[in-house]
């Protein structure tokens, strides 16, 4: 199935880091429909409703309220319906072990959000661009895992 868009989702509890990335993904060449979650337990009440839209990629952050991202991802992971999906955790602080947890439990993606705009529309850049790669060529997602 090949479409001329990725649906994204970010969950994020800051206002300032949500509008980044919407604006970040306005000016990529790929065309982006882009859902905004403020913590986790929203975010997974709207995945888990039957009309809800599956997206290529979702980005949570690690310290999420309400549900944790390590719950988010177990809940995920263990749901057939979403097994097309990737999933990206992100923080300003995130130990190595926090990381490894991650991809332990399915995670695709692992970033450290970097402080300044720049720098963090390249790495989204680049994650969007590598998921829109396997999203068009039908590469098996299970098997994605980066770390930026």
């Amino acid at each position: 199935m090949n479409k001329e868009f990725l649906n994204v989702i970010v969950a994020d509890n800051d206002e300032n880091t949500l509008i980044f990335f919407k604006n970040i993904f306005k000016e990529l060449k790929i065309s982006i429909k882009v859902q905004c979650f403020s913590n986790g337990k929203t975010l997974m009440e709207y995945l888990n409703n039957d009309d809800a839209v599956v997206p290529e990629i979702v980005f949570i952050k690690y310290s999420i309220p309400e549900k944790s991202s390590v719950e988010c991802i177990d809940e995920v992971k263990s749901n057939p319906k979403f097994c097309n999906m990737v999933t990206a955790i992100y923080d300003d602080e995130i130990t190595e072990d926090e990381i490894e947890e991650a991809f332990v439990k399915g995670n695709n993606i692992c970033m450290k959000k970097p402080s300044d705009f720049g720098t963090l529309k390249k790495v989204l850049t680049e994650v969007i661009t590598i998921n829109w790669q396997y999203h068009t060529s039908g590469l098996n997602k299970e098997n994605f895992i980066l770390k930026v």
